[in-house]
This record gives structure tokens, C-alpha cells and sequence, in this order.
């Protein structure tokens, strides 16, 4: 029964981890394929920042057509922002609602994604060690009981 539950807890904490990690990878390949599609067909305007943050900053400009749009979801790659500014972004002219403050791109977002998998695995870390000594130890235990069950057969 304990070892069962062991190996359990075992499997949660990897799966845990290993979630983390995956979506981890996954916000990496994310803002690689957004940064494809902005490159594959690229347009470069001057906009205003409207509210600046650490994950979400938003932001203005106005395309060649004349017209003004505000990405629902924000600008990419918004640190060190400071509303009132005026930066140049990068848009795709097939969605102007996907920008990206001009000259950054996915390496921005290695390092953060990087820092959020190894701190999962640390965090994940001192528990797997606890109960791989645990299972190694009822392992050895129930081998022990067995030998000694036999001995009286």
C-alpha cells in the first residue's frame, strides 16, 4: 500500500514538473511562430503605450491606410516600457492585432521560459529524492519480509 502510494507521488511530481516544463517549451515555440508570422509579411509603425506592465502593455498606432488599432491582447516582448512613450513596433500587415516592440524577439521570452522549468525541477527535486529513498527503502523491506517468510516454509 505505502509503496503504491509512493510511486504515485512520485508520478504527480513528474507529471507536475514535466507540465511546467512543457508549457514552458510551449511559450517559447508560441512567440517563435508569432514572430514568423509578423516577419513573414512585416509592417513598421510608431505607437504610443498606453498602460505599460511587466506581462501586458498596451499600445496605439496607426497603419499606412490610415488606420488606428489598439491590439486587444497587447504589444509582445513589453518590458521596460513607460506609458507615454513612443516606440516603434513591428506588426504583421495581415493582422495588425499581432505587434511586437521593433527589434526584439522569441530570445526575449528563452530566458524567462528557461528560469520557470529549472526552478520546477528544483522546486520538484527534494521531494522525488525523499521518496525515491523511500521506495528504495520498503523495496529492501519487502524483499527482507519475503526472505524471511520463506526460511520458515
Amino acid at each position: 500500500m505505502r509503496y503504491r502510494m509512493l510511486r504515485r507521488a512520485r508520478r504527480a511530481v513528474l507529471l507536475l514538473a514535466g507540465g511546467i516544463t512543457l508549457l514552458a517549451a510551449i511559450l517559447v515555440v508560441g512567440a517563435w511562430r508569432n514572430d514568423m508570422i509578423i516577419e513573414s509579411d512585416m509592417g513598421v509603425a510608431t505607437a504610443e503605450v498606453l498602460s505599460a506592465g511587466v506581462r501586458r502593455s498596451a499600445v496605439i498606432f496607426s497603419t499606412p491606410d490610415g488606420v488606428l488599432h489598439n491590439p486587444r491582447l497587447g504589444v509582445l516582448y513589453p518590458t521596460d516600457l513607460v506609458v507615454g512613450q513612443r516606440i516603434e513596433v513591428e506588426y504583421a500587415r495581415t493582422d495588425p492585432d499581432l505587434v511586437r516592440v521593433a527589434g526584439r524577439d522569441a530570445r526575449v521570452a528563452v530566458v524567462p521560459a528557461l528560469s520557470i522549468a529549472i526552478i520546477a525541477w528544483l522546486i520538484a527535486a527534494p521531494p522525488l529524492w525523499y521518496i525515491r529513498r523511500e521506495l528504495q527503502r520498503s523495496e529492501q523491506l519487502g524483499h527482507e519480509g519475503r526472505r524471511g517468510a520463506e526460511t520458515f516454509n
